[in-house]
């Protein structure tokens, strides 16, 4: 079926920014979240983001207004009975993306395709929560979204060939470029991407170096365009932890144990950039 409405489950850091990659392909979106507050910040991202493609001259002043006028935000879950296409981008609970998706099967025709952001959750899990398991796919977006060029794509094990070469296809019409997973527990970016920030917060922990030696190891040493520290300041400590959790939980394996560290920043609120401090203090 052709896709015209795009449908996006939260409006933060990833939702507002898989809103406006959707935008930016000519879509209609409908952006949802719990708050209307919520809503209003994630379009507000959304134009700083496009005002910034039109100072650089990426973008005109008319496409910016094209793309801001067909994005609409609601705070109403039903308003997205419309989507021809959901991709859910809520915060990495499970509980709460199975909510999520119990509510959507209700709301969203049948035969509509329900994908999920999730970054560690197996996509089986998520599937069984509704009556349309053939049509649940994992959708995972990289960090920015309007930058990055990598989504990955997990097939859950009813998924059917049709939600994936529908997924591809809206995947590469939003210019990226598509990795298939096995469903795992992380699948492949996050596998190997937060048992090595785990660890950097392990070294940090044990005192084999300060935050900043670490970042520099990583950064001159190895090559890496950000310290390990300062990457997990940018997903959100609350993220990497639950990643790390899922992981564990998933595989039984002691080296996915979650830095002590870890745990205590977030039980503190130190979630990173998003509060103002992590491992470092932003302003």
């Amino acid at each position: 079926m052709e896709i015209k409405v795009f449908g996006v489950v939260g409006a933060g850091q990833m939702g507002n920014g898989i809103a406006q990659v959707a935008a930016q392909s000519g879509l209609e979106v409908i952006m949802f979240d719990i708050s209307d507050e919520a809503c209003k910040k994630g379009l507000g991202v959304i134009e700083k983001n496009f005002s910034k493609s039109v100072s650089k001259g990426k973008l005109t002043e008319d496409e910016k207004n094209k793309f801001m006028a067909g994005i609409k935000i609601s705070s109403d879950l039903s308003s997205l009975k419309d989507a021809d296409f959901v991709v859910e981008a809520a915060v990495e609970r499970e509980d709460l993306k199975f909510k999520v998706f119990k509510d959507l099967d209700e709301i969203c025709r049948k035969e509509i395709i329900l994908a999920t952001n999730t970054s560690s959750i197996p996509i089986g899990r998520i599937a069984a929560q509704t009556k349309r398991p053939e049509k649940i796919i994992g959708m995972h977006f990289m960090n920015p979204v309007p930058v990055m060029k990598l989504v990955e794509i997990i097939r859950g094990l009813a998924t059917d060939q049709e939600t994936f070469d529908t997924t591809i296809s809206l995947i590469e019409k939003f210019g990226k470029t598509p990795a298939e997973s096995s469903d795992f527990p992380g699948f492949i970016a996050n596998r190997i991407l937060i048992p090595m920030l785990n660890e950097a917060v392990f070294a940090l922990y044990h005192g084999v170096g300060t935050k900043e030696a670490i970042d520099s190891a990583m950064k001159l040493g190895m090559n890496h365009p950000m310290g390990p520290l300062a990457l997990a300041d940018l997903i959100g400590l609350d993220t990497c932890l639950a990643i790390m959790e899922t992981l564990y939980k998933g595989f039984g394996d002691s080296k996915y144990r979650p830095c002590p560290l870890l745990r205590k920043y977030v039980e503190a609120g130190w979630l990173g950039r998003k509060t103002g401090r992590g491992f470092y203090e932003y302003n």
